[in-house]
């Protein structure tokens, strides 16, 4: 007989770390491991932003926490591993959500834009993948890695949109998610990817409300946008026992456009 499906998805007694967890997908994810029994830390830059996520998440009976740092540097990744080490534990799962995104057409990209949507959105996955692994999951043979990428890292843009430095960021996520699989699979250590498409958020709300929500839904085959819950269940399972076997894969979760229209 195998474990009862409840066991599988339970999270009781296991650390999560959230970057970019004080608002949007992040809280979201946040919330869906705290529900399964997870202690979640959330960091970002804003404490007072994170102080309100942990409330948020404390009402509903988590034990969350929050420290503010910048994960893209190593001092502020340092920051974030001792603390939560520190206050909470040994990291069982790390959920890499922080990111930046910039509009501008590929000629005319700035070149600091482009380096700040790179180190927010690359450098900081490597940075505190490679702390949290080294301090906290090969030592112990044990983690799970959920890195949130996007569709735009799985093809290109029809032209309508530009946001050259973003696509490549998230094809970066994309491919580091594979390879960090392939050569941490040895230490017991999944590492796995979440594409959204199109959710309502504060990175998003520009591109919304400039092509409007209806018309970005009729792309997508459910004809809808993400929601505060749809990327609950995926996330539960990357970082749960339930997940045990899975691992280098990149989950679309996205109404179905990706199907449809590449990627």
């Amino acid at each position: 007989m195998g474990t009862p499906i409840s066991q599988l998805f339970d999270l009781t007694g296991r650390v999560a770390l959230v970057t970019g967890g004080s608002r949007g997908l992040g809280l979201q994810i946040a919330e869906a491991l705290g529900d399964a029994g997870a202690k979640v830390m959330l960091t970002a830059r804003k404490a007072g932003e994170l102080e309100a996520a942990v409330a948020q998440l404390q009402a509903r009976g988590i034990d969350a926490r929050w420290v503010a740092a910048d994960a893209s540097t190593a001092d502020g990744v340092a920051k974030i591993v001792d603390d939560t080490v520190e206050r909470l534990g040994d990291i069982d799962i790390l959920v890499n959500n922080a990111g930046a995104t910039w509009g501008a057409p590929a000629e005319d990209h700035p070149v600091e834009a482009w380096d700040k949507v790179m180190d927010l959105n690359v450098r900081a996955v490597f940075l505190i993948s490679q702390a949290v692994g080294k301090r906290c999951m090969i030592p112990r043979h044990a983690g799970r890695i959920i890195n949130v990428a996007s569709i735009a890292g799985l093809s290109g843009n029809s032209g309508i949109m530009t946001t050259i430095a973003y696509n490549t960021s998230k094809g970066a996520v994309v491919n580091f998610t594979r390879a960090l699989a392939g050569e941490w699979g040895r230490h017991g250590i999944t590492v796995n990817a979440l594409a959204p498409g199109f959710f309502p958020s504060k990175m998003t709300r520009g591109t919304l409300a400039h092509f409007g929500e209806e018309k970005l839904a009729a792309k997508a085959p459910l004809n809808r946008l993400g929601d505060d819950d749809d990327l609950k269940g995926a996330a539960v399972l990357f970082a749960s026992t339930a997940g045990k076997h899975i691992t280098g894969q990149i989950l679309a979760v996205d109404g179905g456009v990706s199907a449809v229209h590449g990627g």
